[in-house]
C-alpha cells in the first residue's frame, strides 16, 4: 500500500489499475517514483509545487504502492506506455516529466517514443546505458532474492545506498521511511520491475537528440552514479545539473531544502 498522505485516485490504463496523485492547478508537472519506492516519496515535494502553481501528478507505477501487481516481467516500455495512458486519461497533451532512479529511464523512454508529450525532462539519480552481461544476469539474481527473501530483508540490505551511509544514522526518519516505503513494496511488483531493467535499452542518443529544456539532477554522495549525471548533462543539448549536498540516492528527501530549490527554479525557467 502507498504511504502518500494524498488523496488516492485511480484509472484503468492498459491492462491494469493505477493509483497516483492528482493535486492543484495550473500547469502539470508528473512525477515518476524509482524501484521499490511509491509515490509517496514526492510528499515533501507536492505542496511546494502547488504553492508555486502547479497541478501536481504522481502515480504509483505498475507492481507498487496500491497499483495493481504484474507478475512475471515489467519492462520498461510498459511503464512509458502506462504513464502516457495515464495523461490521456487526464487529458494533458504536454507536461513537465520528473523521473527518478529507475522512472529516470522510464521518463527517457517516454522522451524517446512520445517527444510530444514532455514539455521538459528532469531525470534525477539515474543512468542512461542499458545492462551489460553481468548487469543483466545482477538483475535476474537479484529479482530471484526479492522473491525468496521478501521486500523487508531486501530493505534491510540496500537502504545505506539508497540513502547516503551517513544519512542513515544523521536523519533517522527518513532513514525509517525509505525503509518501510521499500519494505512494504509488493515483492511480485518489484521483482517484475527488475527483470525488465535488465533488458532496457540505451538512451544515449535520446539525451543527445533532446533539445527541450532538461535538468539533471543528483545527489553529491549517490552510491549509484559514478559520473552518470555529469555525462547526461554533457550530453543534451540544453541541459543542466543540479548536484544536491548532503545527500545520497534520493536527494529529495534527504535534502528536500535545496532539492525543490533546484527543481523550482528549473520550473520556474520554462516558458
Amino acid at each position: 500500500m502507498s504511504r502518500s498522505t494524498f488523496a488516492t485516485h485511480t484509472a484503468r490504463v492498459n491492462d491494469t489499475q493505477l493509483a497516483y496523485t492528482d493535486e492543484g492547478q495550473g500547469r502539470a508537472v508528473v512525477l515518476l517514483h524509482g524501484h521499490g519506492y511509491d509515490r509517496s516519496m514526492w510528499d515533501g515535494q507536492i505542496p511546494v509545487l502547488v504553492d508555486q502553481g502547479w497541478r501536481v501528478i504522481a502515480p504509483d507505477l505498475r507492481g507498487f504502492g496500491e497499483s495493481e501487481v504484474t507478475p512475471g516481467i515489467v519492462y520498461t516500455e510498459e511503464f512509458a506506455a502506462d504513464t502516457i495512458a495515464l495523461l490521456d486519461h487526464l487529458g494533458l497533451d504536454s507536461v513537465a516529466l520528473v523521473g527518478f532512479s529507475m522512472a529516470g529511464q522510464v521518463a527517457l523512454q517516454i522522451a524517446a517514443t512520445h517527444p510530444d508529450r514532455v514539455a521538459a525532462l528532469v531525470v534525477n539519480d539515474t543512468v542512461p546505458d542499458a545492462e551489460d552481461a553481468a548487469g543483466r544476469r545482477r538483475r535476474h539474481v537479484g529479482a530471484d532474492g526479492i522473491l525468496t527473501g521478501g521486500m523487508p530483508a531486501y530493505a534491510d540490505r540496500v537502504l545505506a545506498s539508497m540513502i547516503h551511509e551517513d544519512n542513515v544514522e544523521r536523519l533517522p526518519e527518513v532513514a525509517r521511511a525509505v525503509r518501510e516505503m521499500i519494505a512494504a513494496c509488493p515483492a511480485e511488483g518489484a521483482a517484475a520491475a527488475m527483470r525488465g531493467r535488465a533488458e532496457r535499452q540505451d538512451f544515449t542518443e535520446t539525451l543527445r537528440a533532446w533539445r527541450k529544456p532538461a535538468l539533471v539532477v543528483v545527489g553529491d554522495g549517490d552510491a549509484f552514479d559514478g559520473g552518470a549525471a555529469r555525462r547526461m548533462a554533457e550530453l543534451l543539448p540544453h541541459g543542466e545539473l543540479a548536484v544536491v549536498p548532503r545527500s545520497g540516492h534520493t536527494p529529495n528527501m534527504e535534502n528536500p531544502a535545496d532539492y525543490d530549490a533546484a527543481l523550482l527554479r528549473f520550473l520556474g525557467s520554462l516558458t
